[in-house]
């Protein structure tokens, strides 16, 4: 997965992590290390960490977004969270953390993320400002996931996506969907930024012309 991630965009050098959940009675996690290139990621380099985050078995830390995923699990019941860090999800929570979050409609392939049957469904990705310490910002997407408890996904501003699901392979296909309709958000709005730029640019050049004579 991380090399499929890399080659896609979406967890370039050391950036994302990945979690699934072992057991829940205790809460025990598989979460991918801190500082690790994704595109090289070996299952040897994986974790497990327990309900508080403390490394329990393998070599090196958990990644420092670990307080994250647990949070993810605990309010979503999530079996596997996965965080990528692509150019447009990066763009986009920027461009829409003022806004809270980002709303998107319309488009057949919302019908891929689990419980949506129609493209009329409206799916709502909170954004939330990506804080220093990181106790402080779990408790910040605890509380944004109790009031969009149907989102399937989530931004940190200037930090990428975070999705789940109930496996890996639900969190993986999540994230293929969202990534997908982000990009075509992205494009959509860069096109009408330039078409309306193009139509200043076409008022202005009639009256440069007439104030030259």
């Amino acid at each position: 997965m991380g090399r499929e991630f890399y080659a896609r965009g979406w967890a370039f050098g050391t950036s994302g992590n990945f979690s699934a959940v072992l057991s829940r009675r205790p809460l025990r996690l598989a979460i991918t290390p801190t500082g690790v290139d994704k595109g090289m990621l070996t299952p040897g380099q994986i974790l497990e960490v327990d309900a508080d985050g403390k490394p329990l078995h393998g070599s090196g830390s958990p990644s420092s977004d670990t307080a994250l995923h647990l949070a993810i699990v605990r309010v979503q019941g999530a079996g596997a969270v996965l965080h990528t860090h692509s150019v447009w999800s990066t763009i986009l929570s920027t461009e829409y953390e003022r806004r809270g979050g980002i709303c998107i409609e319309g488009y057949s392939m919302l019908k891929g993320l689990a419980g949506v049957r129609t493209h009329e469904h409206r799916e709502w990705l909170p954004v939330i400002d990506d804080l220093r310490e990181m106790t402080a910002l779990a408790h910040r997407v605890e509380r944004a996931l109790k009031r969009s408890h149907d989102s399937h996904g989530l931004l940190l501003r200037g930090h990428g996506l975070y999705t789940w699901g109930r496996d890996l392979a639900e969190a993986k296909r999540h994230v293929e969907i969202l990534e997908f309709l982000l990009e075509v958000l992205g494009r959509r709005l860069s096109v009408g930024s330039a078409a309306a730029a193009g139509s200043v640019r076409n008022k202005i050049q009639p009256i440069s012309n007439r104030s030259g004579k």
